[in-house]
């Protein structure tokens, strides 16, 4: 076997570290790109700061995160794109949650995090796919021979206040696909994909909601439909779903 293969005990550690539920609550709540303290971790996935602390330690150990001191405080981050492509793509393929929530603010939460939010750095949910699906139409990414920035979208970029050229000279991919998790269908990322969700939040025309949930402003929907050319209620988010009778 070559030296150069992929170590199946690698593989198999690797697997096992994503393999218990604290783990990998820890790692999807990181996908929203910020640097978190383990206590805001331990609360965010139900467990001790004991217990957090020790999965952290597994998984800085593991390559999937880093971290760093400030003080007396320890900050943990997902180690870069490629580990937050995994977690998604992971997302992305597992099965459906079995029942909805029960509750109004659990059931809006979730609609949010469905239309809109960020997978690390780029936008992800059902405008994130539909970003993805608009730029393909309209001619500004390309699928012949692999996902592309064709030079009409270099000249639209230029238009929405894009410049190209450093996203190119970076180490990122420029255009990548990432599945979504919730639509199974992949919206953008890569270098070109952070880029477009920063400059719709300094837009205004996107704004940062609770954890990884992202709102489309109103002034924000007719400017984005109009860059994209679609129809602005294609971009209208969808009404928090009925959660039934309300419970004594």
């Amino acid at each position: 076997m070559s030296t150069t293969s992929i170590d199946d005990r690698g593989m198999a550690g690797l697997a096992a570290l994503l393999a218990d539920r604290t783990r990998a609550a820890f790692c999807l709540a990181l996908l929203d790109g910020r640097a978190w303290t383990a206590g805001e971790l331990a609360r965010a996935a139900g467990v001790a700061p004991s217990t957090a602390s020790e999965h952290l330690s597994r998984l800085v150990r593991g390559g999937l995160l880093t971290e760093e001191r400030q003080g007396r405080h320890r900050y943990v981050r997902l180690a870069g794109p490629s580990v937050a492509q995994l977690i998604e793509d992971l997302a992305g393929h597992a099965p459906a949650p079995p029942a909805p929530p029960r509750t109004l603010r659990a059931a809006s939460a979730t609609t949010a995090l469905a239309y809109a939010r960020t997978c690390y750095d780029h936008l992800a949910g059902r405008l994130g796919v539909l970003v993805h699906d608009a730029l393909l139409d309209r001619g500004v990414l390309d699928r012949t021979g692999g996902l592309a920035l064709t030079p009409a979208g270099v000249a639209w970029l230029g238009e929405l206040g894009v410049p190209v050229e450093p996203l190119r000279t970076g180490r990122r991919p420029l255009v990548r696909d990432c599945l979504d998790w919730t639509e199974r269908r992949p919206h953008l990322a890569g270098a070109l994909g952070a880029a477009l969700c920063q400059r719709f939040l300094d837009l205004g025309w996107t704004v940062r909601g609770t954890g990884r949930a992202v709102r489309l402003t109103l002034a924000g929907r007719p400017a984005l439909a109009a860059a994209l050319g679609v129809d602005p209620a294609a971009l209208a988010p969808p009404a928090t779903p009925d959660t039934g009778p309300a419970r004594a």
